[in-house]
């Protein structure tokens, strides 16, 4: 188990060279993204774990969530299953593919969403628990070397390569060693900050690293976040039953 712990409200960001867009220089940066998005992925195997959530809101107060989650990254396929509180218990969460939908067990219907939705009014969004696809989704705007509390970094720019993600503007700051994502910083059309993301710890999980804690910040609303934290995590095989809707349905009986 591998745990990288960060003091990342206090780190301070040192920019110490900024590197001019080049081909040579883009071809490298592009390959950093495949390597983040290579190692968090879960290639053969599938992937469970129970999800604390800590939403923190100004107006709203703190509300706990506890959400049992499946992943399989082969097919683009996950299972969100909500477990508390108990008033939203048995609400879900499927993804097939390019499709997300909602199944409300008081009416015991399917609503189609989207990846882009805050995830149950959190700061969390839908895209959030599926895997990392900044390779593919993003093109390099531009990017600095840095560090960011006592970790050399590359601080990427990007910029969407279509509408298929939450923000159209992202700049994340990665470890040079070992190419994790520490920070991340998400913009809207007109370049305005909406969200700001930590992951101050990571665990190896079979062949994968993945964040194990994660501090998602509304940039829009003062005082608003979510925490995220990991555990019962596995990486057994999840019968291929689970990512159905007849699923859902029948846990819900």
């Amino acid at each position: 188990m591998r745990r990288i712990c960060l003091l990342l409200a206090a780190a301070v960001l040192l920019v110490v060279a900024a590197a001019p867009v080049q081909a040579d220089h883009l071809e490298q940066i592009r390959a950093i993204l495949e390597k983040v998005d290579a190692q968090s992925r879960f290639s053969g195997t599938d992937f469970s774990a129970v999800l604390t959530l800590i939403v923190e809101d100004p107006e709203a107060g703190i509300e706990k969530l506890v959400v049992r989650q499946f992943r399989r990254d082969d097919g683009e396929r996950y299972l969100l299953l909500i477990q508390e509180p108990v008033t939203q218990r048995g609400q879900g969460y499927l993804l097939e593919g390019d499709n997300l939908w909602f199944y409300d067990p008081s009416s015991r219907q399917f609503a189609h969403t989207s990846l882009k939705e805050a995830f149950q009014d959190s700061d969390v969004r839908n895209a959030d628990f599926g895997s990392s696809s900044y390779a593919s989704s993003y093109e390099v705007e531009g990017y600095f070397e840095g560090t960011l509390g006592n970790f050399p970094v590359y601080i990427i720019d990007l910029k969407a390569v279509d509408d298929t993600v939450p923000f159209p503007y992202a700049r994340i700051w990665v470890t040079k060693d070992t190419n994790l994502v520490l920070k991340a910083e998400e913009y809207s059309l007109t370049r305005r900050l909406m969200r700001s993301a930590l992951f101050p710890k990571y665990a190896k999980v079979g062949e994968a690293v993945i964040p194990v804690q994660m501090i998602f910040i509304d940039e829009l609303v003062e005082g608003k976040k979510t925490q995220v934290s990991l555990g019962e995590i596995s990486t057994a095989k999840i019968p291929d039953h689970v990512f159905t809707k007849a699923y859902i349905e029948r846990v819900n009986r």
